[in-house]
């Protein structure tokens, strides 16, 4: 799965810990005593953040481009820098489909072959399925009609 990469901004006066914010993501800040716990606190918060908007059925933003942050924010001393982190992945949804029983003993076979859950398995095809050229669906599916 890809990462996103959103920008983020590190501020730091002679009194404070390092402060992190987020222009893409304003009220998203977070801070750390050292550079390094900044930087992972940032990653941290964004993470967490995104999976809210996800978790209350919002959509995450795609990210703004160092340009755009960079002409409408007045920096006032802070150095942007890039927090990647993973998309949330979308709450899973319950569906009933039926199987022969032959058909689920290999599906759970294939699945435990491949180290994963009857579901994961299923996901992984129909994805693989659904993504493939339309022409190469068409003709498995003409060989499959015509061995029957």
């Amino acid at each position: 799965m890809a990462s996103y990469s959103y920008i983020a901004l590190l501020r730091k006066d002679r009194r404070s810990h390092y402060g992190v914010e987020f222009p893409d993501f304003p009220g998203c800040v977070t801070a750390g005593r050292t550079l390094d716990k900044a930087r992972a606190s940032a990653e941290e918060a964004l993470t967490l953040h995104l999976a809210g908007l996800v978790e209350d059925g919002e959509e995450v933003p795609a990210p703004s481009a160092l340009e755009a942050v960079l002409a409408g924010e007045d920096l006032g001393g802070a150095v942007p820098f890039l927090v990647s982190v993973r998309p949330p992945e979308a709450r899973a949804v319950r569906v009933n489909v039926t199987f022969k029983p032959e058909v689920l003993a290999e599906l759970d076979a294939a699945a435990e072959r491949a180290g994963t859950t009857r579901s994961g398995l299923l996901e992984a095809a129909v994805l693989e399925r659904v993504r493939a050229k339309p022409e190469k669906v068409r003709s498995r599916a003409l060989r499959k009609a015509a061995r029957r």
